[in-house]
């Protein structure tokens, strides 16, 4: 497996090389001391940004008012950030200015929790100044400095807690979540989509139930879309074992819970800001849940939901009825995979075949015939044969 530290190593030399400091810096250093699986890493060094595009002759400019310039070189991409220090917040959201700085610690000191406020060198010795590394010994989660500050600069940052403790299987310092409760309310300043995407990663967390606990406690589901008043609801949630759930999945199973229908699921989904495409695929999922909850799978029913339906429905199914066998998945997209169409396009007829046999023009009588050959082929009581379908047909006119 390639050693992204070791891929990264020459950006944080040319740095040097130039007279300026660098460093790995937050998730990454993070997850690396965890021996977690790590994705990208990112820089931090007392070039400005402008310095920083005079070193490298490729950079697109993604976030320059924060300090950050993306450089591309031969093995990839780099999010490269100056050490920065942050104003007074605006609205719990966002500084009102930044000022460039070239020391290292008092850019670290602007960060959320001490175990994201270390940095390491390029031989991997770290530079821990608020002691992030003993909080990832304990399994801590502890602000850098005042909670009630850190939370009021950015009240995301609750959420975040909270998300690490699903994620990471971590405790919230007891400050720390005494400061939460008492400034949640400031969650109503925070866009829905942030409050999405923390929300997203804690329900796919290993330690879910403990978290979601927390947001209940700390009433931090009060400000999350659709939720209001939803206690029981999400306390039903955190009673499923529900480990193998993906994320549509997750979605799925809280509506479930809170027993939305139709029209109630778009909404709830919409107010999340959920993309269509994702609002259409969870929306199908929960229609045939419902069904599978009621009866078994139906050969129209198992062609209608496709083989990615079938095998979120099934787990979810599973989960609900707290049955640990997972056999009855292999079973129904087996059944499925042996259907002899998978689509209306793959049916060897089309609606003009219908009217030139019949000689007719078009309408009700049409679709219903279509959806008449549609069942007898899935049934296998007719062959997809265009030749076998029209024979089916006179045969079916002349009784």
């Amino acid at each position: 497996m390639t050693d992204p530290f070791q891929t990264a190593i020459p950006v944080i030399k040319k740095l040097e090389d130039a007279g300026y400091e660098a460093y790995f810096v937050g998730g990454s250093v993070r997850d690396f001391l965890l021996k977690r699986m790590i994705n990208d890493v990112d820089i931090a060094t007392s070039a400005t940004p402008d310095e920083v595009k005079k070193i490298f002759p490729k950079t697109v400019d993604i976030g320059i008012e924060h300090g950050t310039v993306l450089v591309l070189v031969n093995n990839g991409a780099y999010e490269i950030t100056t050490f920065r220090t942050e104003s007074e917040y605006e609205d719990y959201r966002r500084p009102k200015e930044v000022t460039f700085i070239r020391n290292l610690k008092d850019d670290l000191q602007r960060r959320d929790f001490t175990m994201n406020a270390i940095a390491m060198d390029k031989n991997r010795k770290l530079i821990d100044p608020f002691n992030g590394f003993l909080a990832i010994q304990n399994k801590i989660i502890q602000t850098v400095g005042s909670p009630s500050d850190r939370f009021q600069e950015d009240a995301l940052r609750m959420m975040r807690a909270v998300r690490f403790v699903s994620q990471l299987s971590f405790q919230i310092e007891a400050g720390t979540v005494t400061a939460l409760a008492s400034l949640v309310h400031l969650l109503d300043k925070i866009a829905v989509e942030r409050k999405r995407t923390e929300f997203e990663k804690l329900l796919i967390g290993k330690n879910k139930p403990t978290a979601l606990n927390i947001l209940l406690d700390t009433n931090i589901y009060l400000y999350l879309p659709g939720l209001k008043g939803k206690r029981q609801s999400l306390e039903k949630m955190i009673s499923f074992e529900n480990n193998t759930l993906n994320i549509n999945e997750m979605w799925s199973l809280l509506i479930f819970c809170l027993q939305l229908k139709e029209k109630e699921i778009e909404v709830f989904l919409k107010d999340w800001r959920l993309a269509i495409k994702e609002i259409r695929e969870i929306g199908r999922t929960v229609h045939f849940l419902y069904k599978r909850l009621e009866q078994e799978w139906s050969i129209y029913d198992l062609y209608s939901a496709g083989r990615d339906t079938i095998f979120s429905t099934e787990r979810l199914y599973l989960v609900i009825n707290r049955i640990k066998d997972f056999r009855s998945i292999e079973h129904w997209v087996n059944l499925y995979d042996s259907l002899p169409i998978k689509e209306r396009s793959e049916i060897n007829v089309s609606g003009n075949d219908l009217m030139d046999w019949y000689n007719k023009r078009g309408g009700p009588w049409l679709k219903e015939t279509l959806l008449d050959i549609e069942n007898n082929i899935l049934s296998c009581q007719l062959e997809n044969n265009k030749e076998k379908i029209k024979e089916w047909l006179m045969k079916c006119n002349q009784k």
